[in-house]
């Protein structure tokens, strides 16, 4: 496959600097967020045991989205992924929309990351107020991200492995205490008696698609290491294995971990919903592990910092690629001596910035409104994923182009993911616990996407960017 211009010259600017063991772990931390230790006590409060149910099909989802955006990744590696790609398969409204609709995410997602580190430093020495912890994180990890990009690699290794050495002890631990054979859990916590006692799926099955739409969101990030290959030596290697390993990591990580969970502790259990303990927490305290609280916080503030750095990362190489594009100001793609791009790590930290200001100030419920704004910005880039990958294969395969990394069952499973997007959109409209959000981030998407348009008919930017040829251009 012929490579532009635009994809050379990202290429030759950032420095190849990540290695097979980062990018190995990127993939992994890409998928474990806070809301696994967290966020994930709400849903089984919500649903029941049936939680494993949600968390195995809004996988098989994110499976299928990985296998498509892994098909165009390994064609054409490039910095600006997605939204490169929807550039070319759909037009430029499209790849500028998107690219910076994922960017609004990220960067705000930024600011909740800070505040939650800020919240866990400050209940462990409470003297230092949490602005003062929140600056002090994302300082740290702004510096980290001015550096050669191995340091961002190497941060993200460790941060990842401390993360999945903390699911694996639990595991082994929770499968142990199924066994009845570790000692110290309580009479309740022990065999399968939860799965069943109060139902498999206590509140019917509309409680499952209505948790379905937000275990979707658990697993935003796992795109990331399409973007992090573009700075490997060997992009289309690393981004088979991360595609094609995904499947397990969901299994084992989501849906080992949930399913413990139901089986040692009941559903209704009020802690779940308790986001100050979580659904580690209260499974690992019933096993009687001390100061599992504590414990449990550690990994959390460990994984925080790390979809922080990951969001970082993700954000600043974004504005990159829209900054070469011409749908960014061309300052946005300056690249600092270590071969970062330290002006979009400078710009994508402002939102963490705003939010330390606001928690200083004591208005951080301010920050709720923003977040509305791209609440549901996961499912958008899903489904421009889906429809970049069904217009490009077609034009390759009517190329006659050698496709060796393929999505299954084109284009009917493309299709189907298609669908089923734009039918959960559609039912958080109808359910209504999601309506906010989807309301708010169309209305800001529409807003973008009227700029995109603008910038296409009127030529924004293209005299900062060289021009492409677009004969050479699949899509």
């Amino acid at each position: 496959m012929t490579q532009t211009h635009e994809s050379n010259s990202s290429s030759q600017d950032l420095k190849h600097g990540l290695k097979s063991r980062h990018l190995t772990m990127i993939s992994i931390a890409g998928v474990i967020g806070g809301s696994l230790f967290i966020g994930s006590g709400s849903v089984i409060y919500s649903t029941g045991p049936a939680a494993i149910l949600a968390y195995g099909l809004g996988g098989l989802l994110i499976l299928f989205i990985m296998r498509m955006l892994g098909e165009m990744a390994v064609l054409n590696p490039d910095s600006g992924s997605f939204s490169t790609y929807a550039d070319r398969a759909i037009g430029r409204w499209a790849g500028f929309t998107i690219g910076w609709l994922y960017w609004c995410s990220w960067a705000l997602l930024m600011g909740w990351e800070a505040y939650v580190a800020g919240k866990i430093l400050n209940s462990w020495f409470p003297l230092i107020p949490i602005w003062i912890y929140m600056l002090a994180v994302i300082t740290t990890l702004v510096l980290v991200n001015l550096q050669n990009v191995k340091n961002y690699g190497e941060f993200e290794f460790w941060f990842a492995l401390i993360k999945v050495i903390a699911i694996i002890i639990f595991l082994v631990i929770g499968s142990l205490a199924i066994l009845h054979l570790w000692p110290w859990a309580t009479p309740t916590a022990q065999g399968f008696t939860n799965l069943t006692s109060q139902g498999f799926m206590p509140n019917g099955f509309s409680s499952i698609i209505t948790a379905l739409l937000g275990v979707m969101f658990a697993y935003i990030g796992a795109e990331i290491v399409t973007v992090a290959a573009a700075e490997s030596d060997n992009p289309a290697r690393e981004i088979r294995k991360a595609s094609n390993s995904i499947v397990w990591r969901i299994m084992l990580f989501y849906v080992g971990s949930m399913f413990i969970t139901v089986c040692l502790i009941p559903h209704n259990n009020p802690l779940l919903k308790d986001a100050t303990w979580g659904t580690y927490s209260v499974t690992l305290t019933a096993l009687g592990v001390p100061e599992a609280r504590h414990i449990v916080n550690f990994v959390v503030l460990t994984s925080v910092c790390s979809c922080f750095n990951s969001a970082l990362y993700t954000c600043s190489r974004m504005l990159f690629s829209l900054s070469k594009r011409g749908d960014a100001p061309k300052s946005f793609g300056s690249i600092n001596s270590k071969g970062s791009p330290w002006m979009g790590v400078l710009v994508s930290c402002s939102f963490a910035v705003f939010a330390a200001i606001l928690t200083a100030t004591g208005s951080m419920d301010v920050y709720d409104i923003f977040m509305l704004a791209t609440g549901t910005a996961a499912l958008y880039v899903y489904l421009t994923i889906a429809c970049s990958q069904l217009r490009l294969r077609k034009k390759l395969e009517a190329e006659g182009q050698k496709i060796d990394f393929k999505m299954w069952l084109f284009p009917g499973l493309t299709y189907a993911v298609i669908f089923t997007i734009v039918g959960a959109i559609i039912m958080m409209l109808i359910e209504g616990t999601y309506f906010k959000e989807v309301i708010y981030t169309s209305g800001l998407a529409l807003f973008i996407v009227i700029l995109g348009l603008c910038a296409q008919k009127f030529n924004w930017g293209k005299e900062q960017q060289p021009e492409l040829d677009q004969e050479k251009i699949p899509g």
